[in-house]
């Protein structure tokens, strides 16, 4: 489905461009782009040398800017490739003057020219598309090449924090995780037993209203 583009949404985008990256679009071919490297300088983007935490698919916002409003010397990236969403979520990051976080409106397999090895301490996947038609599964972003990229993306020790209301896709996401070295464990009963602290995603909320489970995981980059 064709999401329509939003009324005056050129004069949004440029209100927030304090909050919003657009990476280069030189090069359209993925597989070219990434071999470019243009790798974001993180102490020049947020000021300081703060450990930084990336989201991939934010949304409106709604986690990335909790995550940012309770952690304030935490820095958060947070990666969303429709325009018409990451204006919501970086006009509602302007609402709350927050200094930590910052937007970039890109699709994920654009990432590897941009993010710096051992530059992230943890990545969130909150409720990404399952893709489980068949020959889509390169577009889920636990498939081989993003696990790659994430593994590249962490520091030693740092982690990926997965969250899914789909069974097999979770159980996908978890295999993968082992089959590239991880260190994996489910979490999904800790968060609903209030064992572990859980900053509920938009969709996990409506998910919730009508008795859906959330699936979660974490998995660890085990040190070189």
């Amino acid at each position: 489905m064709r999401i329509r583009k939003k009324r005056h949404l050129e004069e949004r985008l440029s209100a927030v461009k304090d909050y919003l990256i657009v990476p280069e679009r030189d090069i359209p071919n993925v597989l070219e782009a990434v071999k470019d490297k243009r790798y974001f300088n993180f102490k020049e983007i947020f000021g300081n040398d703060n450990p930084v935490e990336m989201e991939i698919g934010c949304g409106k916002g709604g986690f990335i800017i909790q995550k940012a409003i309770e952690n304030p010397n935490v820095n958060f990236l947070a990666v969303e490739l429709l325009q018409n969403i990451v204006v919501m979520a970086c006009e509602s990051a302007k609402e709350k003057n927050l200094t930590n976080v910052k937007f970039v409106n890109s699709g994920a397999e654009y990432l590897p020219r941009y993010i710096p090895d051992g530059s992230m301490r943890n990545i969130y996947l909150n409720f990404s598309p399952p893709f489980p038609q068949d020959g889509y599964e390169g577009r889920r972003l636990t498939s081989d090449r993003f696990v790659t990229a994430y593994k590249n993306y962490l520091s030693d020790g740092g982690a990926v924090y997965q969250k899914t209301d789909d069974v097999p896709f979770f159980e996908y996401s978890f295999g993968k995780f082992l089959q590239f070295g991880f260190d994996v464990k489910v979490v999904s009963d800790q968060i609903e037993k209030g064992e572990i602290k859980n900053i509920e995603t938009e969709y996990e909320k409506k998910f919730h209203a009508i008795g859906i489970r959330t699936n979660a995981l974490i998995a660890t980059k085990k040190p070189n």
